[in-house]
């Protein structure tokens, strides 16, 4: 399995590539959400149907425009939404046309972060637009909080993983709908 450096990790995720890197809590794995084909393999890599959906992570709030669609939450709860961030405060939020329907799956919503952990922060930063980030592990497996628990079959499968450290959260980040507070993961 390859080590990739920042700069060779943007190149593969630019090429369609599947990409482990860290992130707050556990090791993620991603692509580019845009590239139909790169998702799906992401998705057969971790053996996760389509219609779960998958989070979105940013290095922005601006990296979002065009997909979260504001106007359809109460302005208090896009308030509580963008005061979360960045950081480990994932939330589903109305999502507009242009999020493709392999990334919503069967949902109405998108699941989005705005991320505060730096490798995956500076990942974002560099494909230019928001990375999918979903754990890296086959589904229904526990999650990777350390690299020495990464599965060797799905790193065999990805195109390299990202030298660096999870943010040490002891738990995958919370998952909440951003128009009621609902928890949806704790």
């Amino acid at each position: 399995m390859p080590e990739l450096s920042l700069e060779h990790a943007a190149a593969a995720l630019a090429r369609g590539g599947v990409v482990v890197y860290p992130t707050e809590a556990v090791w993620g794995i991603g692509c580019d959400p845009f590239d139909q084909t790169a998702v799906l393999r992401l998705l057969a890599i971790k053996q996760r149907p389509v219609d779960k959906g998958v989070i979105l992570i940013a290095a922005s709030i601006e990296q979002f425009d065009g997909l979260i669609d504001w106007s359809a939450l109460p302005a208090e709860r896009a308030e509580t939404v963008r005061a979360s961030w960045p950081g480990p405060n994932t939330w589903a939020v109305p999502a507009t046309a242009a999020v493709p329907a392999w990334i919503r799956g069967s949902h109405d919503s998108v699941a989005v972060r705005v991320t505060a952990h730096p490798q995956a922060r500076a990942l974002c930063q560099a494909l230019g637009r928001p990375l999918v980030s979903t754990s890296a592990n086959l589904a229904g497996q526990p999650p990777a909080f350390q690299r020495e628990q990464l599965d060797r079959a799905l790193l065999a499968l990805a195109d390299g993983v990202c030298i660096g450290e999870t943010g040490g959260l002891s738990a995958p980040t919370p998952i909440r709908v951003a128009a009621t507070g609902e928890v949806l993961r704790g």
